[in-house]
């Protein structure tokens, strides 16, 4: 009975490989994650998706780095950026993108109220080596500063932390958690190269949708999935209608069925 239910995970295995054909499927990823309105709330809920993808790293076995890291004034975090290394890092975690929901009785609330929390969380397919985007220096603002650690730790007397502004884009990128200047702005680069290879990978599809005629909506950043925990446990993601009771399970980082329901309905 052993064997044939481990024949099964393999072969349920292989058929989500099979889905992970897109370009950058196989590349790794670049996770940022950021609370939306609400203080303390939203900034702790952050912090429990944080401690969610990093459960799910270590079950896949995956390598995780964290380049960048801002605590919360009070609870939870401002932001925080993680490399992940593995096989197919970015392809099961493209179905992560988007804004998550948590609906609770807030542990901040004296009077045990419920609150709804928003954070988003964004997925980029890390740019390796046979892709080249070329980044001129004269474009780019390079800022340094000291950098310190969740609630004031390992404060830096020398400003290691570096962040750079890419004038063409907008975009903006830090990172503060090496302690070497030179490391953090190499983090910096990662970051930065993988946002701009995003933008154009988006422009690209909207241009293939609009000459195909697709009346398809572009949305980035649209509420994906909603954590309720009160008055009932409920995980439910809003694009393939999956749904969980056991939301304590995937809160501790159990996601392989929201990730394969969406590999499934969104195949390429």
């Amino acid at each position: 009975m052993h064997e044939a239910g481990g024949l099964e995970k393999q072969i349920a295995s292989l058929e989500v490989s099979a889905l992970l054909n897109d370009v950058d499927d196989r590349k790794d990823a670049i996770l940022s994650i950021h609370p939306g309105a609400g203080g303390k709330e939203s900034q702790d809920w952050a912090s429990m998706l944080m401690r969610m993808y990093q459960r799910w790293f270590e079950a896949k076995r995956y390598e995780y780095l964290m380049l960048d890291y801002q605590s919360g004034e009070e609870a939870g975090l401002k932001s925080v950026t993680f490399e992940v290394k593995g096989n197919f890092a970015y392809g099961y975690l493209k179905s992560e993108n988007g804004v998550h929901r948590l609906v609770r009785i807030s542990p901040f609330d004296t009077n045990s109220r419920r609150h709804t929390s928003f954070a988003s969380v964004a997925i980029l397919p890390e740019v390796d080596d046979s892709i080249e985007i070329e980044i001129d220096e004269t474009e780019l603002r390079v800022d340094t500063f000291r950098s310190s650690g969740a609630g004031g730790q390992h404060v830096n007397k020398t400003e290691s932390a570096v962040r750079m502004t890419h004038f063409p884009t907008g975009i903006v990128v830090q990172s503060q958690t090496e302690r070497s200047q030179h490391r953090n702005r190499e983090n910096c680069m990662k970051q930065l190269k993988a946002r701009i290879y995003q933008l154009e990978r988006e422009k690209q599809e909207k241009e293939k949708m609009l000459k195909g005629g697709e009346k398809k909506k572009i949305e980035w950043g649209s509420q994906i999935r909603s954590y309720v925990l009160h008055p009932y446990n409920l995980v439910k993601d809003h694009r393939t209608d999956y749904e969980t009771s056991n939301a304590l399970g995937v809160l501790d980082g159990d996601l392989d069925s929201f990730i394969e329901a969406y590999l499934h309905q969104f195949k390429s």
